[in-house]
């Protein structure tokens, strides 16, 4: 999963065509750069998936944080189980064997990765691979083979899972991750997004505090959206199967980090006031992420929502605002003005009507803003 401005319909920069086939044709990462033209995209990425599947292979880079999860590690490289959708062809290395095969200073750094975990069952477990289809892919593919808690990070992402089957692509500079959640309330899961926007948010936060960095104010646009400054920075993405009395439910984060365009990056806001030795590192803020998410998670599965609501509302850029809900009369249109005023026990949005009405507000899940599609219903 990763974040909505670099969705295939509807990008905004400018790309060269002839570097850009030219680079095609020697290498698909080129898949992630950009063009003003949505025809003219759609049509280089058709012809890159084509040449994909001509030759589609995927190398996967499997480390763990102690013995347990290197010998997990061992058995699925042994085994090899690990597989992909489409046929896709899985090359499996340990992190020992990879020293040769890393040759970009940009790549995830693993080891600064697991030196900064300091959980008990998240992210201890890591899947990186240099240039995938989809994080997402990997672990709900593969979510019983896997530990519980198992983290796929990739450094270049271009058929990366959005809300209604959207496809994302996605550059360098971006934190690209999915990991494995597993729950047993099906009533409850429905909210985890909610508990995952939140870790973000503070483990940017936590990252900020520790360097000495101005404060980033990180908010989260209800359901799955992140902003900086009113620009979109980031997504998240859940999506869950049932089997064996058990949710299993894999979750996709994208944070541009260290990539200005086509909107902006935590870094961009950061690059005037600091050194670049100092900026923000992808394996520093997805550790902090995780200690973040296993300290809410815990909480939430014990004491439910209500436990983060308060830090929730402090985050969220919704509170108090006042939405137009369109309903049918008849053959008339009618716009009713509501304000909302927190969440439902079940995740959908909270509002008052003028009338001094509560009601529960749901997506109409034909408009692309949540907020252009609002039902409501009386409580």
């Amino acid at each position: 999963m990763i974040p909505e401005w670099q969705m295939s319909d509807g990008l905004t920069g400018k790309t060269d065509p002839v570097r850009f086939i030219s680079a095609l044709l020697n290498s698909v990462v080129v898949i992630a750069l950009f063009s003003h033209s949505r025809v003219y995209l759609v049509s280089i990425l058709r012809f890159g998936e084509r040449a994909m599947d001509f030759d589609a292979s995927c190398s996967l880079v499997l480390c763990g944080k102690s013995s347990v999860e290197t010998d997990a590690a061992t058995r699925l490289k042994n085994n090899n189980i690990l597989k992909l959708p489409d046929n896709t062809k899985v090359s499996i290395f340990l992190q020992s064997e990879i020293k040769n095969l890393v040759k970009d200073d940009d790549s995830f750094n693993l080891s600064l990765f697991m030196n900064s975990i300091s959980t008990h069952r998240f992210g201890r477990f890591l899947i990186w691979s240099p240039f995938l289809s989809s994080t997402h892919d990997v672990v709900s593919h593969n979510f019983s083979e896997i530990p519980v808690g198992s983290v796929c990070v990739t450094d270049i992402q271009f058929k990366g899972r959005g809300r209604t089957k959207n496809v994302w692509e996605s550059p360098k500079g971006c934190l690209m991750y999915s990991f494995t959640v597993e729950m047993e309330d099906g009533r409850v899961v429905p909210l985890i997004q909610y508990v995952v926007s939140l870790a973000v948010t503070e483990a940017v936060k936590d990252v900020c505090d520790k360097k000495g960095l101005s404060y980033i104010d990180v908010k989260i646009k209800w359901p799955n959206d992140l902003y900086l400054n009113g620009l979109k920075v980031g997504g998240i993405l859940c999506t869950s199967t049932y089997g064996s009395r058990k949710f299993h439910v894999s979750v996709g984060v994208g944070l541009n980090v260290d990539n200005e365009q086509p909107t902006t990056c935590l870094n961009a806001v950061l690059k005037d006031s600091c050194p670049a030795s100092n900026l923000l590192k992808r394996e520093e803020i997805l550790g902090a992420f995780f200690h973040k998410f296993e300290t809410f998670f815990d909480l939430f599965m014990k004491q439910g929502f209500k436990s983060l609501e308060e830090l929730y509302y402090k985050t969220w850029l919704h509170s108090g605002q006042r939405v137009i809900v369109e309903e049918k009369n008849e053959d008339q249109v009618v716009q009713n003005v509501v304000t909302i005023q927190g969440l439902t026990s079940s995740g959908y949005l909270l509002a008052m009507g003028d009338d001094n009405v509560m009601y529960e507000l749901h997506p109409d899940g034909n408009s692309f803003d949540f907020f252009k599609g609002l039902v409501r219903r009386k409580l």
